[in-house]
C-alpha cells in the first residue's frame, strides 16, 4: 500500500511538473498567418505598430469613426487567432460610430514572434493604450475571452471611460482547477490572470456579456465577476456557444453595446 502511494505521489508529482511546463502552449493559442484585412471587407483602417516597454514590435490596426470627436474602443482579443478572425465584432463597433484599435498580442499574427505570457500581454496592452490616447480623449476597453482578463488589469491602472467585457473568466487558476481536479493547481500556475481578485478595484463603468451556453466558462463566473465590481455595473446574458455567442445573439449584442457606449 505504501509502495502503492509513492508511485501515486510521483506520479501525480510528474504531471503537475509536465503541466507547469506545458502551461503556456495550454493557455495561447496564437496564429501568425493575417487572413483577411478590414479593407477587404469595406472598412478602412491604418496599420499600427508599437513598441512596448520591452522593446517589442507589436502590431495593430486602426479603425477610425466616421463621427467627429467619438469616442475609441480598444479591441484586446482572446486567447486564439489574431486580429483578422475579429472582422465581425470590429464591423459592428463602426456601424456604431466608434474608432477602434485592435492589437495582437507578442507572438500573434505580425508582432514580434515570441512566447506570449501574462506580463507580456499586459504590456502589449498599455503600449496601445499609450498610442490611443495621443487621438482621442475617451478611451473604453473591450476584452473577449483571456482579453477579458487583460482588459480589467489595464482599466484598473489607466483612465478609462468603461470596459466592455465578453465571455470572462475569474480566474486561469480556477479554470485549470476544473480541468485537473486532482492537482493543486492553484499552487501550480504561474499564469494567474485574477480577474475576479481585480474587480473591486475598477474604477470604471462596467458591462459584462456572457452566454447561458458558454462551454468554457459558465455563467456563474461572470455572476461572480458582476458581484466583485463596484457600480455602475451591468450584466447582459445572451445565448450561444463561447465563440459565438455574439453571432447567436447579435440583436441582443448589438443593443447593449449601443446602449453603453451611447452613455460613454
Amino acid at each position: 500500500m505504501l509502495h502503492f502511494l509513492l508511485l501515486l505521489l510521483i506520479g501525480l508529482l510528474l504531471l503537475a511538473i509536465i503541466i507547469r511546463w506545458q502551461e503556456p502552449s495550454m493557455i495561447y493559442y496564437p496564429m501568425r498567418e493575417v487572413d483577411l484585412t478590414p479593407d477587404q471587407t469595406g472598412l478602412k483602417f491604418e496599420d499600427v505598430w508599437l513598441t512596448t516597454s520591452d522593446h517589442l514590435k507589436i502590431h495593430g490596426w486602426y479603425l477610425p469613426s466616421i463621427v467627429t470627436n467619438s469616442p475609441a474602443v480598444l479591441f484586446l482579443h482572446g486567447n486564439a487567432g489574431n486580429v483578422s478572425h475579429r472582422l465581425e465584432k470590429l464591423s459592428v463597433f463602426h456601424s456604431l460610430g466608434v474608432a477602434t484599435l485592435i492589437i495582437d498580442y507578442r507572438g500573434y499574427g505580425r508582432s514580434d514572434a515570441c512566447q506570449p505570457d501574462e506580463q507580456g500581454t499586459y504590456r502589449d496592452a498599455q503600449a496601445a493604450y499609450d498610442w490611443l490616447t495621443k487621438r482621442h480623449n475617451q478611451i473604453i476597453l473591450y476584452g473577449e475571452s483571456l482579453g477579458t482578463a487583460i482588459a480589467i488589469d489595464l482599466a484598473c491602472k489607466a483612465q478609462v471611460g468603461g470596459v466592455i467585457i465578453e465571455e470572462p473568466f475569474t480566474s486561469i487558476a480556477e479554470v485549470g482547477q476544473k480541468m485537473f481536479p486532482f492537482l493543486p493547481v492553484r499552487l501550480i500556475a504561474k499564469t494567474k490572470y485574477d480577474t475576479l481578485g481585480k474587480m473591486p478595484n475598477l474604477r470604471a463603468p462596467l458591462l459584462i456579456l456572457h452566454s447561458h451556453d458558454d462551454e468554457l466558462f459558465p455563467l456563474n463566473h461572470a455572476e461572480r465577476l458582476l458581484a466583485a465590481a463596484p457600480a455602475p455595473k451591468r450584466l447582459v446574458e445572451l445565448r450561444g456557444s463561447h465563440n459565438d455567442a455574439f453571432a447567436v445573439s447579435a440583436d441582443i449584442y448589438r443593443h447593449a453595446l449601443a446602449e453603453f457606449l451611447a452613455t460613454r
